[in-house]
């Protein structure tokens, strides 16, 4: 059951807040979780820290295989090959906002525990609490590993989570935090990709964790293998203004010692700010040598002096593969609605980063070998552009009510609208929510993908690739929803590239509920947009509408699963001719809205309905 709190504004109307977690079924090959009931239990054991629970090593030295036995059969992961991802022992990984840390164990000693019932101490409160997770099979690759642990708080209360740990050797790639290129097996090393997770599960937000019991028992034949634990600390007055979500992971240049500015548009606006840098999808670290923010002024050129923005004090910082990096605030005025220069140095030599595709936006680089130019408030030294945004995903800033998160497909990414126009339907719902009073001026995050569907993967998940249509919505919903800066509500508006590919309409509705299930119990309000018609487009078939007609059927029918219903259909069809958008609305393929389609979307939004 979600437990809500609402609070009542001026006008008598009532908001609706964050809420505390209740039930959940989970989502493939990642957590599944939590009801937190009023119970009262004492831990079953007394409480250690989870190092002095290790009792299984997992990582071997490339010279010494035999030195550890991860799965029964005597493999284990490379000591090099976590090494040159920078994972180093007692290295801290932030991933999807948790601060996880690699053990560091005594040389020869135990590096993770096989869950079996025991209860870890771990202190504090948050949003969610995260593991960082294998599963193992004894001998071979095998199923995932899953169990059923209990957290304990400081008031007597208890609540259940369900922990899945997917399999080491065969595990979805889409989901992975890190995949490491070699197995070493008792006789030497196995070129065959090996793969750890960040998995999180929901606690009651607001009340202290006293500590956590690990699953009893995962099934006879697979261990449930635990490195390390975090609590998600919560936003702590920040709100996303910016977002752009990893597509793919793609090759470049190489680049050596260049610099990147990219423009970016505020939603919100604040007195202060941070970035969100992150290496998702990559098998080794990237050094960011410098990083500046600034306002656009024409083109490269900023209005203003750029600021330096530091990294934990540090001008630069090495993010490792599968992490990401906040910079420190920097009290640096964001308007609202404002293009801004964010300018990253890369001293080395770079052959791949992860990307966010399609931007509809010119950004700019700098000549090989040209140096740190984060300083230049003149733009004469980026004689390069750039048609996608590498490494950064988010811009915070200080205060504000929160974020609403828009994911989506190519027509939340906005293309067919207007190049540097910001004319997306998330920017104009932006303008719409600055321009009024009545709800909160919240910023919005554009977790759009070009290409991208709600059930199957485009984006492999491991490699580089010229395919940028991303994983999943189920499968990135942890990082670019759940994870984001003080997430308020998300607006699904997926589907029509999974019925263009021949997924039924069964699957995308299982799809878009289990979603739906994850968001309510991490306590967020959800909307669902009902699919715009393609009639005209070459693959929108008959079969096609069809599915299309049914996933719109189930939306609008809500059900309990969604908490309102933004029709989006209705907004731009043809009542002639349903399957198809109004040509007024048409970006001239019948897929794509253009300008006023655009408009026509975020013009249709009750913004009550985001609250």
């Amino acid at each position: 059951m979600r437990h809500v709190l609402r609070k009542a504004t001026p006008g008598g109307r009532r908001h609706r807040r964050w809420t505390a977690a209740g039930a959940l079924a989970g989502a493939a090959a990642c957590a599944v979780v939590a009801t937190n009931t009023p119970a009262l239990a004492a831990p079953a054991r007394e409480p250690l820290p989870l190092e002095r629970l290790f009792d299984n090593r997992a990582v071997s030295d490339d010279g010494r295989p035999r030195g550890a036995d991860f799965d029964g059969a005597g493999n284990s992961l490379s000591a090099q090959d976590l090494a040159a991802a920078g994972w180093t022992p007692g290295r801290a990984l932030a991933i999807d906002r948790s601060r996880l840390t690699w053990p560091h164990p005594a040389a020869g000693k135990p590096d993770n525990v096989r869950a079996a019932g025991q209860t870890v101490r771990l202190t504090g409160s948050g949003e969610a609490l995260s593991f960082l997770v294998a599963g193992s099979a004894k001998g071979a690759p095998g199923p995932d590993a899953a169990g059923t642990g209990t957290i304990h708080y400081r008031d007597g209360s208890r609540g259940t989570y369900r922990l899945t740990a997917p399999d080491w050797r065969r595990g979805p790639l889409t989901t992975k935090a890190l995949g490491l290129p070699h197995l070493n097996t008792p006789g030497g090393a196995k070129a065959e990709t090996t793969r750890l997770y960040a998995v999180t599960v929901p606690v009651a937000r607001g009340r202290e964790i006293a500590s956590v019991t690990l699953p009893a028992d995962p099934g006879p034949a697979t261990d449930l293998h635990v490195f390390s634990m975090a609590l998600r600390s919560p936003a702590y007055g920040w709100t996303g203004s910016w977002a752009a979500s990893p597509s793919g992971y793609a090759a470049v240049g190489p680049w050596t010692d260049r610099t990147l500015r990219l423009v970016v548009h505020s939603s919100a606006g604040g007195p202060s700010t941070r970035i969100r840098l992150e290496n998702t999808f990559a098998p080794r670290p990237v050094r960011i040598g410098h990083a500046t923010v600034a306002l656009q002024g024409k083109g490269a050129a900023t209005a203003g002096r750029p600021r330096a923005l530091t990294f934990g004090g540090r001008a630069g910082a090495d993010i490792p593969a599968g992490a990401q990096q906040f910079s420190d605030p920097l009290g640096f005025r964001v308007p609202t609605g404002t293009n801004l220069l964010v300018s990253i140095h890369l001293p080395g030599t770079v052959r791949a980063v992860p990307v966010h595709s399609y931007t509809a936006q010119v950004s700019y680089l700098t000549a090989d070998g040209s140096g740190d130019r984060t300083g230049e408030s003149g733009g004469g030294a980026y004689t390069g552009t750039l048609d996608q945004w590498p490494l950064l995903t988010g811009v915070d800033v200080a205060d504000g009510p929160g974020s609403v998160v828009a994911l989506g497909d190519s027509i939340t990414d906005g293309e067919r609208s207007t190049p540097g126009s910001n004319g997306r339907w998330p920017d104009l719902l932006a303008r719409r929510l600055r321009g009024q009073q009545g709800v909160p001026r919240f910023g919005v995050l554009n977790h759009g993908i070009s290409g991208n569907r709600v059930v199957t993967d485009r984006y492999p998940g491991d490699g580089t690739s010229t395919i940028m249509s991303g994983v999943s919505a189920e499968h990135r919903l942890e990082r670019d929803v759940l994870a984001q800066t003080s997430v308020r509500t998300v607006v699904f508006f997926e589907g029509v590239n999974d019925i263009r590919s021949g997924t039924s309409a069964a699957q995308v509705v299982a799809g878009l509920r289990s979603m739906a299930a994850r968001a309510h119990e991490r306590g967020l309000r959800v909307v669902a947009a009902t699919i715009a018609p393609c009639g005209g487009f070459y693959d929108c078939t008959p079969e096609a509408e069809a599915n299309r007609t049914a996933i719109n059927r189930h939306i609008r029918a809500n059900a309990g699963v969604y908490d309102a219903v933004f029709d989006f259909d209705a907004a731009i069809r043809d009542p002639r001719q349903p399957d198809r958008m109004l040509p007024a609305y048409d970006g001239g393929d019948h897929l794509h809205p253009n300008d006023a389609g655009m408009r026509a979307f975020s013009d249709s939004i009750d913004l009550r309905k985001l609250i």
